[in-house]
């Protein structure tokens, strides 16, 4: 039996994610993709909002077991930092989501398997 990763628990008093929509919702959904699994986002959201609304966290603190969910929701803090699936790095708070975007919560693994071998 496999394990389902911390970051994609649910959370039973608020449904799938962290957040919930309140008032809102007539703008245009969208899919973009987490670890590979597809996600809906409404037009106009930033990445951590999208995120936050299908799971309970964007990744885990360095130093420990505790998972992350942005802090200070304005681009300071450096607590949402997220990666696309080339590799580059952007801030979940301050991206706006787009259709078809294909996000990791960890980094990923860029070095070719080649050169992972001659590693010491």
């Amino acid at each position: 039996m496999t394990q389902a990763s911390p970051l994609q628990h649910d959370c039973p008093a608020l449904g799938q994610g962290r957040a919930i929509r309140l008032a809102e919702g007539a703008r245009p959904e969208i899919t973009f993709y987490i670890d590979g699994t597809a996600a809906v986002a409404q037009a106009g959201d930033t990445v951590l909002t999208a995120i936050l609304m299908s799971r309970r966290a964007v990744r885990h603190a360095e130093f420990g077991p505790e998972e992350r969910a942005g802090f200070c929701l304005m681009g300071a803090c450096q607590d949402c930092w997220i990666w696309t699936e080339e590799g580059h790095r952007l801030r979940a708070c301050s991206t706006p989501i787009r259709a078809g975007m294909r996000l990791c919560l960890a980094p990923p693994d860029l070095w070719p398997a080649g050169m992972k071998a001659n590693l010491p």
